[in-house]
């Protein structure tokens, strides 16, 4: 089994050998077995709090291997409106601990009916969407990419 323990910044020049697509809650696991589509099976043994990004590259513990992280399609809910909306609800959804990827102009959750109704009501647009869903880390996250 290969394994994997150091995480390298995106570069598109690196030579991959592997790719990995993981959604946004398996992207914050830093010690997990994962089995490719080969059947082949990778461990990351990261260190602890990592969170991965799309594009980023891993390298086995010889620094022999790479491997390319994408954001995998997952279902979300994309908000749209304009941006006092969006702030209000990036507010709301705040307050309720919720990981949401956010720009100016939408906001990305992962499916909650009650959490699609409170948007709704407060007059925003929902779309169900199978998109990359990369939520903002928070105040305390892990932030480098080193």
């Amino acid at each position: 089994m290969l394994t994997f323990t150091q995480r390298q910044p995106p570069n598109t020049n690196a030579i991959v050998n592997i790719t990995l697509s993981l959604t946004a809650e398996e992207r914050t696991r830093s010690r997990h077995k994962f089995i490719l589509a080969d059947g082949q099976e990778i461990f990351l043994r990261l260190a602890r709090g990592t969170v991965l990004h799309d594009s980023d590259i891993l390298t086995d513990e010889t620094e022999s291997i790479y491997m390319r992280i994408i954001a995998k399609p997952e279902p979300v809910l994309t908000v749209l409106a304009e941006i006092s909306l969006l702030l209000r609800a990036a507010y709301h959804l705040g307050n309720r601990h919720v990981p949401v990827e956010i720009t100016s102009t939408y906001l990305r959750l992962s499916p909650d009916a009650v959490l699609a109704a409170m948007l709704i009501q407060l007059g925003l647009e929902i779309k169900e969407e199978i998109l990359p869903f990369q939520p903002e880390l928070g105040a305390y996250g892990n932030h480098s990419h080193a």
